[in-house]
């Protein structure tokens, strides 16, 4: 998984939550900030994203290599009922 990525995804998501709080201080229409709440919530997601496919990517695969494929597909089915609920 590439944590520097994750990281300077986070710190951007933050600044935008940061902004939105201010923007609710500011009295800025409703529409804008909806706007940004999206974009928040959309960069979140997809770091969720991210973080999945590193997950399938290294352990579900290096659990397949082992010869561990019902846990690997066990593990598939959580992530895939716990990500869908987001």
């Amino acid at each position: 998984m590439d944590s520097e990525n994750l990281h300077r995804r986070l710190k951007k998501i933050i600044g935008q939550i940061n902004a939105i709080d201010r923007m609710i201080d500011e009295d800025i229409p409703c529409e804008q900030i909806l706007m940004q709440v999206n974009a928040s919530k959309s960069a979140l997601h997809k770091v969720g994203h991210i973080i999945v496919e590193g997950h399938l990517e290294h352990c579900v695969k290096d659990a397949i290599d082992e010869g561990d494929a019902d846990d690997a597909l066990g593990d598939i089915s959580s992530i895939l009922e716990y990500y869908s609920r987001i």
